[in-house]
């Protein structure tokens, strides 16, 4: 069945939600929403992805939350980026520049 969303490959969401977080705290359903928002609605994060992430991330240093008020007065857990975020984005980042570089390379795609 085809979709016109982009399936996300196994390791990219941490990357995302880091980049996301550059901006500033989102809580859950903001950095789901901003992610759709950034790729024009290419990528969808379903609850059962990105909070599992959250919660593994959190665990490694990578963010920190905590609760406050969302837009529409509902109580909702904030995330923010760490000092260990930063560097463990910039490393990703990295690793995903010379994957993109690998295959365009493979698939005859000129990067230019």
């Amino acid at each position: 069945m085809p979709t016109d969303r982009a399936d996300l490959l196994k390791g990219t969401l941490d990357l995302l939600i880091l980049k996301a977080l550059t901006f500033g705290p989102r809580h859950g359903y903001g950095l789901a929403r901003w992610l759709e928002e950034s790729s024009r609605d290419l990528l969808h994060i379903e609850e059962g992805s990105l909070y599992p992430a959250l919660s593994r991330m959190e665990k490694r240093g990578w963010i920190r939350s905590e609760w406050g008020a969302s837009e529409t007065n509902r109580k909702a857990k904030y995330y923010q980026l760490t000092s260990q975020g930063r560097t463990q984005l910039n490393a990703q980042s990295l690793g995903w520049d010379r994957l993109v570089e690998a295959m365009s390379l493979v698939l005859g795609k000129d990067l230019a």
